[in-house]
């Protein structure tokens, strides 16, 4: 358990702590102590907040104040949460939400696909592309390949139907587990299998061309 008392942390040291005990301090009763551990909390939170919702949503063009949104609701919220180890999926939960909630706000007609359409037989649903991992050790040449690859990926995602869009950026950028994406999604752990086994799908056929070239 991490110590309370406001003198033990200055900006410099709460940097060295991990984030469950950023998570502690920030519900501390000391005013000025939480205020300085929820301004790291924003800090470490903010770019992967952004980058969430801007794959979540890549057609809207206020992705900046639903990020805001979001880290204030997360700040407000803070003491609410019971159990630190568990921030991350708790942040997840505002960030979908916070998501559904503007999909009400301004609904559309989403692209949709069936779910009853047969691709592959069930040993094939079951498994998923593995992604390279890049070397840190690469040339620039192999840089600004890799570069490009990431960009078409993420165009590809962008392009995916909602329903399938949501489930990849949950679990591939997110990394949540299937049985923390349904419970965010409301959906059942074989449907979220579904779809993503079915987004990926979708994103070999469109990246095969680039990746053939």
């Amino acid at each position: 358990m991490v110590p309370t008392h406001q003198s033990s942390y200055t900006k410099e040291n709460l940097r060295t702590l991990s984030t469950e005990e950023i998570v502690t301090l920030a519900q501390s009763e000391s005013q000025a102590l939480s205020m300085r551990a929820l301004e790291e909390l924003v800090y470490r939170q903010q770019k992967l907040v952004y980058i969430t919702l801007q794959q979540l949503a890549p057609e809207r063009n206020d992705i900046l104040d639903l990020t805001q949104e979001v880290l204030l609701r997360m700040c407000r919220s803070i003491k609410s949460l019971r159990n630190p180890k568990t921030f991350k999926a708790w942040l997840n939960r505002i960030i979908t939400n916070l998501f559904y909630d503007e999909l009400r706000k301004a609904p559309r007609q989403l692209k949709t696909i069936s779910l009853d359409e047969p691709i592959f037989d069930q040993e094939e649903s079951n498994s998923a592309p593995s992604r390279d991992i890049p070397d840190a050790q690469a040339l620039p040449e192999q840089k600004a390949l890799e570069g490009e690859l990431d960009f078409q990926i993420q165009k590809a995602i962008q392009n995916l139907p909602e329903q399938f869009r949501v489930m990849i950026v949950l679990r591939e950028v997110q990394g949540l587990s299937y049985e923390e994406i349904a419970a965010l999604t409301e959906t059942n752990i074989g449907t979220v299998k579904s779809r993503l086994a079915r987004a990926r799908l979708k994103l070999q056929e469109v990246l095969e061309p680039y990746l053939r070239h």
